[in-house]
């Protein structure tokens, strides 16, 4: 178990390969589904939790830069939930019958890997799916079904023979049941397996074919500038060395003329339309105060270089709305009356035309919505400086004003398909994500946030690119190709010729008109099936209480 947890671990980047061993992700769950077969049920949700505790332990090494608790919080809770998908697993071995057991598995493990993203502290980190990013022709089939259809696709030849083994491994078992008599019973299965897999194979050719000879309704000239800030220090000197880097790099990049250009998630700190807003004047002596001033000036100065760039800018910049409409924007000790919220501007023609509210808040350090049922929880989070942002509503789609149209997932929203579906359906044509990464210290965990953005342009046939504080910067065009990308975890810009594909040329996918229904699907079969498969255990054991 531990050894399958540690080989599933090595299909995604690590610090053993680059861009993970992707085929890895097809052997390294047999041995789970052999043991569930041959355990007993408290051992079933005792090996659940362990795998999950040792699984993103591995994964998940990098998270212990951020806190040295978070891998911990992210363990336990994965932990737990594989409790109870282990559990589920071992009742659709023990209840249903050996030639169906391992598509309701199937079927299970994918309406477990969307469950577990979907509630307050979801997490979509180490899906088995996008261990398989760079395999172009097999995951074109993303369109269609999102990551689900991959995941299922992935999972069933394992469920099969994770049964088989667990078959063997039991007294007897060797001579009554063969391989080849295993194969005939299990036949109707394979068949329709091996046509879902010959049409992945066969959609993937055709798709690739098409988006290899597509032509972009238009190309655009965009420069990211990756300034590699360290995430960690603040304070003003620091956010007025990070934005004389940015200011520079700006510059430079006027050389290659841009449409655009962007910097990544929260690259200029100080709120360019709360100080534009409640611009601070004040007199009052006292180092909240000077600090605010400071920043003023600061944030002045930032106004007065994104008119005169001539070039639209977009980058990650904290939002802030006043919080009580009765009282002033600054209170007698110089603290602010506002919310806050991560956001994305886009400042154009002399000023913020546009700016977008992040929708997804990172669990624990973002947001944590049980304050009443968790204080102390709750109490602990705010004491170690975790900051608390307010949730946008609205799928905002930027319009520069020569008629480009796109969106901008912020950070880690670029996992959820459904978001960025969402932004496509308001109508964006390009996706533009503006991540921070660089906390991590780890190109691995980069890689592993960049490897899930490639499904997102697969899903909506729109080109990605992800604009970073440190990496993963690049382009990522409609059929999965990583078109180029930035060195990690150093400081440059680099110009992009951006291929635009507009709804109205290309249509709209399946996955963006419908997300995720094709998870939520195999959540009702799962559910279904269990049931059931429970009713007709119960009703098999009444009859035979009877006939005793």
């Amino acid at each position: 178990m531990l050894t399958s947890a540690f080989v599933l671990s090595m299909a995604f980047p690590s610090f053993l390969s680059k861009n993970g061993l992707g085929f890895l992700a097809v052997i390294a769950l047999i041995p789970v589904f052999a043991v569930i077969k041959n355990t007993t049920w408290t051992a079933a949700g005792f090996y659940g939790f362990l795998y999950g505790f040792v699984y993103y332990r591995i994964f998940n090494y990098w998270l212990s830069a951020f806190h040295p608790l978070a891998n911990l919080i992210v363990q336990i809770i994965k932990g737990t939930e594989m409790v109870f998908l282990f559990l589920s697993l071992k009742s659709a071995s023990e209840w249903v019958s050996g030639k169906y057991s391992h598509i309701l598995q199937s079927f299970i493990w994918v309406a477990y890997s969307y469950l577990s993203q979907s509630w307050f502290a979801g997490y979509p980190y180490g899906t088995v799916a996008y261990a398989f990013a760079n395999y172009r022709l097999l995951i074109q089939i993303a369109s269609i079904c999102g990551i689900w259809g991959l995941n299922f696709l992935i999972i069933f030849p394992q469920a099969l023979v994770g049964r088989w083994l667990g078959d063997l491994w039991r007294t007897g078992t060797v001579t009554e049941k063969p391989f080849r008599e295993f194969i005939r019973k299990n036949r109707i299965s394979l068949y329709v397996y091996a046509a879902l897999v010959v049409f992945q194979i066969v959609f993937g050719i055709v798709s690739l074919a098409k988006w290899s000879d597509a032509k972009p309704d238009r190309t655009v000239k965009i420069a990211t500038v990756q300034h590699n800030a360290d995430s960690w220090a603040g304070g003003y000197a620091t956010y007025e060395k990070n934005f004389h880097n940015l200011q520079r790099m700006s510059l430079q990049s006027l050389s290659e003329k841009p449409d655009m250009i962007v910097w990544s998630e929260t690259a200029f700190v100080p709120s360019v339309n709360w100080y534009t807003k409640y611009p601070y004047t004040g007199t009052d002596s006292g180092a909240s105060f000077d600090y605010l001033r400071k920043i003023q000036v600061l944030v002045d100065e930032f106004v007065d270089f994104a008119t005169g760039l001539g070039t639209p800018l977009l980058t990650g910049n904290p939002s802030g709305e006043i919080h009580d409409a009765s009282l002033p924007p600054y209170d007698e000790n110089g603290d602010w009356n506002k919310d806050d919220y991560n956001s994305v501007i886009l400042f154009e023609n002399g000023g913020i035309s546009d700016i977008y509210l992040k929708q997804h808040l990172v669990p624990f350090t973002e947001h944590f919505p049980y304050e009443k049922q968790l204080p102390h929880m709750y109490r602990f989070l705010k004491d170690h400086d975790y900051h608390w942002w307010k949730e946008g509503k609205e799928s905002t789609v930027f319009t520069l004003s020569d008629g480009l149209r796109f969106s901008t997932p912020i950070c880690f929203e670029d996992i959820f398909g459904y978001l960025c579906a969402g932004f496509v359906r308001c109508g964006a044509d390009l996706l533009v994500n503006m991540t921070n990464d660089s906390w991590s210290g780890s190109v691995a965990a980069e890689r592993q946030h960049s490897a899930m953005a490639v499904f997102r342009a697969v899903e909506t046939r729109k080109t990605v690119l992800r604009g970073t504080n440190s990496g993963i910067t690049c382009l990522i065009t409609p059929d999965g190709k990583v078109a180029g990308e930035m060195e990690p975890f150093t400081m440059g810009w680099k110009t992009w010729d951006v291929p635009v594909f507009t709804t109205e040329t290309y249509g709209t996918t399946i996955y963006t008109k419908v997300s995720d229904v094709t998870a939520e699907i195999c959540v009702y079969i799962a559910l279904a099936g269990l049931v059931a498969a429970a009713l007709s255990v119960g009703i098999n054991k009444c009859k035979k209480e009877k006939k005793e």
